[in-house]
């Protein structure tokens, strides 16, 4: 997939938070995102309510256990919009 990756300023603020492990953990599945985000090593899934509120489909990539990345397409964008736990979901 030829896409540009962008993230909100939400995202990184988040992500710079984490632990360094974590962060570890974030650019390696980003090697994979890169590639293709709907890799299942990914376990890339919609977020159904997420996306009815948001007016477009917002995705979610596991990162581990309980750390997602929550993302959009738009046009050849794909963008990171929020990083956390299942709380992003609500």
């Amino acid at each position: 997939m030829s896409a540009r990756y962008k993230a909100t300023e939400e995202f990184w603020k988040k992500f710079y938070a984490l632990p360094p492990a974590q962060k570890a953990s974030v650019r390696a599945a980003f090697e994979l995102f890169k590639k293709d985000p709907f890799d299942p090593r990914l376990g890339t899934h919609k977020i159904h309510l997420l996306s009815v509120r948001a007016g477009y489909a917002v995705y979610s990539v596991v990162i581990e256990a309980n750390l997602r990345v929550l993302f959009c397409r738009q046009g050849e964008s794909v963008i990171t919009l929020d990083i956390g736990t299942h709380d992003l979901y609500r």
